[in-house]
């Protein structure tokens, strides 16, 4: 693969990854109740779903369901539907204090939320079916260059991860009182919900 093309892929790459989307937001929030490390091992259930795109995307099968109407709508409606059922759980969640969060949470729990999260988000899919094609140079080898570019993405999407969990670790110390927390339970839940029905809202 050309270095050019890389050093161009690079930057435009990582906006993507730093967009404050769903998932970074979970990230923050995760890391705001329970720590950094919990966070990231979170955000491995994303790096998963992620790398199950790529390989669709590489084999030409995500296409089938950019392309067909009925597949999209389904899994625009699953995501939409997942997003608004974390917003209403978080916002009628208790708003605990940090220090009573840090040791109820279940990892493989938080890791498959991740997993959902990122799974059912068509705008993913279009992202690898869309974005990651335009670097790759259809003469040469295309799975040597879609792998390239894959581990460079989710190299990038670990970096964000980390990003936003070093922020909510900075937020803590907004939260140690439950009136704060709660509000801001109730923020992220606002913007998950906002999320979910542009999702749902949204066309192909």
């Amino acid at each position: 693969m050309e270095i050019w093309k890389l050093l161009l892929f690079i930057p435009a790459c990582f906006a993507l990854n730093m967009t404050p989307g769903p998932n970074n937001l979970l990230s923050l929030n995760n890391a705001r109740c329970f720590g950094f490390k919990t966070a990231f091992l979170a955000g491995l259930g994303r790096i998963a779903a992620f790398s199950l795109m790529i390989a669709l995307a590489a084999s030409g099968l995500a296409f089938v369901l950019y392309a067909s109407e009925t597949l999209f709508l389904i899994v625009k409606t699953l995501g939409a539907a997942y997003l608004l059922w974390i917003a209403l759980n978080l916002w009628r969640s208790q708003a605990s204090p940090v220090a009573e969060l840090e040791n109820s949470h279940n990892q493989l729990g938080l890791v498959k939320q991740e997993f959902l999260l990122a799974a059912g988000n068509p705008k993913a899919i279009i992202i690898f079916t869309a974005f990651l094609p335009q670097f790759v140079n259809v003469s040469a080898s295309t799975n040597e260059q879609f792998f390239v570019l894959g581990a460079t993405f989710l190299i990038l999407e670990l970096f964000a991860i980390s990003l936003y969990a070093v922020l909510g670790i900075y937020l803590r110390q907004w939260f140690t009182q439950p009136k704060v927390a709660k509000y801001f339970n109730r923020g992220c839940a606002t913007f998950l919900a906002m999320f979910g029905t542009s999702l749902l809202l949204s066309r192909q």
